[in-house]
């Protein structure tokens, strides 16, 4: 039984009446429960001598920590205990945002509940809301603080004012915990930039280019055209300083064990706010090594473990997201492996089925979609995905060349293709997007633009093309349709259940311009908002499906994640079949078809999945029944059904 389940299993036998529970009783138990592996960890870590004195200031560390915790976040932490793997449940619906494009400040959050509850969103994951750089700060990931609320958004009485508020309304929240870098404006970057050593040894600071030049070797470029290299000369103390993302994002030094035990008291600090969820951003990137790409490398995924084992002896309510976008190989191992399974990370992005799903909408195929599902890696059973369709971020087409082979496709004008595709490179195609991090040496690139955008509705609204507006939403439904019923969170981004459209304001922006990516970060439309009651609005039917779907799928318990998800062939490359299943009559069976033309699916299919009986199915999303009498079922274009037996 690994750590996390233990402390379920302790809380479930010991938590019987809430009110008489004595988290500190609880808290010694863990902490004996936890303490060997946590020191396995850490002296794999730090295996010099001297760190023994590191590893007793972290036994000491920890008790302080759980000591400042708030009375009412211990109770809350033994609730989610009892709740068991409450981010598993088909009643978990997602919505990330930026708190001034949403509503201008927290208590803008706080007003905007009834919106997320008639909605059916019970999960926020707002964007960086610390202090940042004035100018250019990779929108809030460049950090100043990691406790202290920019001022713009509000305050720390503020914040807890609304995560209090969210609690009462059953709404999670999600916060970032930026740990690979802060900014050079960050204490720690001030004082060693003021020549203090102890602070330099923070960072990676090296007085000439022997060692950096020796990790260019083999580090890849995170934004070439933006911030070329991995290192940033800084005249002021004649160093240069690895700055992997931006030359104003300084990597910090986990070799160091004093950065974990700040960073430590950062993340605890940090979650006493009232933050269910932490979002550990470019994790991947941790630990830094000559001789490799410094990604994913075994000792990251044993500092995160360490980081999360320590978390659940002080706050065990709170859980962990991998914000790692990288292979499924690679993302499964962030659960946790071996004697680390369910002890590093519980919920990733499912990056993956994003771009297959964009790469499915351009050409109409779901082949590379089915191959590639067909080999993702089993996660834990104690885990789970956030599914999506867009985020803050770029589209970067993550697909494996080896797949997009065996289908007769040359991996590189695949991809050329699409970046055509969406970035308007090709007259035909409905998608306005833009390139972001165009390499022109290559020819690679990632894509911009809203969902909406991207799924032809500008273009349709631009022209007045009444009939691509309507396919338009159909795509933008149907999708959804797919995040919402697949293993795992879907997670809405603020604005696309409204269909809203690309925002070119940032292109005034001086700090902003050069950044194509916040063409898909706009406004939210509270206007479309107040116009809800008008149906014909594309706005108006977009926010009414969708709103339907996640009340749908909050009363169909196989949407529950327990690995319960099987990819099916539907023996026709434009239709996505897939099932949850579940005991005797509980199972869904999802159909999407991805072209713009009618498709035929084989009824002997449904039959042997045994979704037939007496020819009857029921369609969850539209209530209508079939009753087969025909050995071919037609699928309309860019429809999806939620079928059961009737």
């Amino acid at each position: 039984m690994n750590q996390l389940a233990l402390h379920r299993k302790l809380a479930m036998e010991d938590l019987q009446d809430l009110q008489s529970a004595k988290p500190e009783n609880l808290f010694e138990q863990r902490l004996e429960t936890n303490l060997p592996l946590i020191e396995d960890l850490f002296f794999s870590l730090y295996t010099s001598p001297e760190h023994r004195t590191y590893f007793k200031k972290l036994k000491k560390l920890l008790p302080e920590l759980f000591k400042k915790r708030p009375e009412d976040l211990k109770y809350q932490d033994l609730r989610l205990l009892k709740q068991g793997n409450w981010y598993q449940s088909n009643k978990i619906t997602g919505m990330q945002l930026y708190v001034d494009l949403f509503n201008k400040n927290l208590k803008g959050i706080e007003e905007k509940i009834p919106y997320f509850k008639e909605l059916g969103v019970n999960f926020l994951h707002l964007m960086p809301i610390t202090t940042r750089p004035a100018g250019e700060n990779d929108g809030g990931y460049a950090v100043n603080s990691y406790t202290e609320v920019d001022s713009k958004y509000g305050n720390r009485k503020s914040l807890l004012e609304l995560t209090s508020k969210l609690r009462k309304n059953g709404i999670y929240l999600m916060l970032d915990f930026v740990v690979n870098h802060t900014s050079d404006e960050y204490p720690w970057a001030k004082k060693a930039l003021e020549g203090d050593k102890t602070y330099q040894d923070y960072y990676y600071m090296y007085p000439d280019r022997t060692i950096p030049d020796a990790f260019e070797a083999n580090l890849p470029e995170v934004f070439p055209s933006t911030s070329p290299g991995n290192f940033t000369y800084r005249p002021e103390i004649s160093q240069w300083v690895m700055t992997v993302f931006n030359s104003y994002q300084w990597d910090l030094n986990y070799t160091n064990p004093k950065v974990f035990l700040e960073m430590l008291r950062n993340l605890v600090e940090m979650t006493n706010s009232g933050v269910d969820v932490v979002r550990f951003d470019a994790l991947a990137f941790l630990w830094k090594k000559i001789g490799t790409i410094s990604q994913n490398l075994p000792e990251a995924h044993q500092l995160i473990s360490l980081f999360r084992m320590c978390l659940q002896v002080v706050a065990p309510g709170v859980i962990f997201l991998a914000e790692a976008i990288v292979s499924p190989h690679d993302i499964v191992k962030y659960f946790g492996e071996g004697r680390r399974e369910g002890n590093e990370c519980d919920v990733a992005y499912n990056a993956s089925l994003m771009s297959l799903l964009w790469n499915s909408i351009a050409t109409k195929k779901t082949l590379l979609l089915q191959k590639s599902l067909h080999n993702v890696p089993q996660k834990p059973p104690s885990s789970t995905w956030i599914n999506y369709l867009r985020c803050h971020d770029d589209i970067g087409l993550g697909l494996d060349d080896g797949y997009i082979a065996q289908l007769g496709w040359d991996p590189w004008l695949h991809r050329k293709f699409l970046i055509d595709y969406y970035c308007q490179g090709l007259d035909w195609s409905p998608a306005v997007g833009y390139k972001f991090m165009e390499n022109p040496a290559t020819g690679d690139s990632r894509i911009t633009g809203s969902c909406a955008s991207l799924l032809g509705l500008e273009k349709a609204m631009r022209t007045l093309d009444s009939e691509m507006v309507m396919i338009s939403v159909k795509k933008i439904l149907m999708l959804h349709g797919i995040i919402l019923s697949f293993g795992g969170i879907p997670m809405i981004y603020a604005g696309d259940e409204l269909g809203t459209l690309n925002d070119y304001s940032y292109l005034d922006d001086e700090h902003k311009k050069q950044d194509s990516r916040w063409v898909n970060r706009p406004s939210h439309n509270w206007e479309a908002v107040a116009q809800l009651s008008e149906p014909d609005k594309p706005s108006s039917q977009i926010f009414i499906g969708i709103r339907h779907m996640i009340s749908l799928r909050s009363k169909t318990g196989v949407f529950t994640d327990r690995n319960n998800l099987v990819v099916h062939d539907p023996r026709n490359q434009h239709l996505f079949l897939y099932e949850r299943t579940g005991a005797k009559l509980e199972g869904v069976l999802v159909v999407a078809n991805f072209d713009e033309s009618p498709q035929i699916l084989d009824a002997g299919i449904l039959s042997n999945l045994g979704y037939v009986n007496d020819g009857s199915l029921r369609d969850l999303l539209s209530d209508g029944k079939w009753k087969l009498t025909s050995s071919l079922v037609q699928i309309d274009p860019f429809q999806i059904l939620w079928l059961v037996k009737d």
